[in-house]
Formats: C-alpha cells, sequence, structure tokens
C-alpha cells in the first residue's frame, strides 16, 4: 500500500517559508514544488530515538514539521550516507537522514535534494565537503558549526548557514540533539562526502 506523504512536504515547504532570509527565500522560490512522490520502503533508524526531545527544543515555528516527524517516523525511510566502519558505532546509532525530495528522496527532483538531519547529543561530524552546494537551518539551537579552517562557532535555532561547493565544514554537538533542514543544489545530490578530518569517536 503506497502511503501519502503530502503532507510531509507542505509541511517542510511551510517550515522553509518562517525564514526570513534571502538565500533561502531564493533557494524555495527555484523548486519546483509539484512533484511526484516516489514510494520508497521505511527505513527507521536508533537516532530516531530523539525525536521526542527534538519536538521540545524546536521554536514554535517548526513544531508541526517536528511532530510529524516523530508521529510517521516509522513509516518514512531515514538514510546513512556512512557506516559503522567509516565513523564507529557511536555515530552511526546518532545519526541518520531523511530526504525528502530529491533523486532518492520521497519525492522527486533531479534538481535540487532537501531534508532533513539528526545528530544525538555529544557527537562530532568530522570535517568533510561535496560539491553541491549545501544550505543548512538548524531547527534545534546549541551545535557548535566549523567551516574551512575557521575555529567551532555555537549556532542557534533559525540560524542560516551556508556552505558552497568544496568548503570543508564540520558539526558537534552538545548536551542536546540537532535536527537540521538541509538544501542541496549545484552538483551531484546523492555524491558521499570526502572526510578530511578524524573519524573515530568510540570510546573505550
Amino acid at each position: 500500500m503506497t502511503t501519502n506523504f503530502d503532507e510531509l512536504l507542505e509541511c517542510f515547504h511551510t517550515t522553509l517559508a518562517t525564514f526570513d532570509d534571502a538565500l533561502v527565500r531564493d533557494a524555495v522560490a527555484r523548486i519546483g514544488w509539484a512533484m511526484p512522490a516516489r514510494p520508497l520502503e521505511p527505513h527507521p533508524l536508533a537516532c530516531l530515538r530523539q525525536l521526542e526531545r527534538i519536538v521540545e527544543l524546536v521554536p514554535a515555528g517548526a513544531r508541526p514539521l517536528a511532530r510529524l516527524l516523530a508521529e510517521r517516523r516509522n513509516d518514512l525511510r531515514w538514510g546513512q550516507t556512512y557506516s559503522e566502519a567509516d565513523f564507529g558505532k557511536t555515530f552511526i546509532d546518532n545519526y541518520g537522514w531523511l530526504e525528502v525530495f530529491g533523486t532518492r528522496g520521497h519525492f522527486v527532483n533531479d534538481e535540487v535534494a532537501a531534508g532533513l538531519l539528526i545528530l544525538g547529543p555529544d557527537i562530532v561530524y568530522p570535517d568533510h565537503h561535496h560539491v553541491a552546494e549545501e544550505i543548512y537551518l538548524p531547527l534545534t539551537g546549541g551545535t557548535q558549526w566549523r567551516m574551512g579552517e575557521g575555529g567551532f562557532r555555537t549556532r542557534e535555532a533559525g540560524e542560516v548557514i551556508h556552505h558552497a561547493s568544496g568548503v570543508s565544514h564540520a558539526m558537534r554537538t552538545g548536551k542536546e540533539p540537532l535536527l537540521a533542514l538541509y538544501i542541496w543544489r549545484g552538483g551531484p545530490l546523492a555524491a558521499k562526502s570526502t572526510i578530511t578530518g578524524a573519524v573515530s569517536q568510540d570510546r573505550n
């Protein structure tokens, strides 16, 4: 039986519209929102246990989307670009993404990919880069982000973080999980990132 995810796409679009930022407005305007659905098998992940706390943390404008993710978590196809061999078990148990639309998401779009990233508390996503331009919109605060050769900076919910093509970046969460909305465009939409930072974070 095909599950209808029109509400997910609509809620995602509505959440994007809450960001009063020229870069985001331009990205949203360039997306053709009449996308065909792609039937996908559900694929839940361990990181989804963070969703209850995430619903409590997100600002009011993002709460409908966070609640929808929590309620429909087991119906959605969550993914992981990496494996335990790449980053260790601790990372894999606290990491996952949902592509709402793109070349492999719940809706078909060959021009742009967008979705949501979850990271559990006390997780480092090492320095990495990719060809596609990336816009991140954190929906929870307190995570530290690094770009290029700069240091880590704490970013709050609602800030817009722009990674140009090929620019190295990293994230590390604190005591709270991260939920971030992302948009990829201008490059391979399903490419695995090139990792340049330290990868092991399992603690003995």
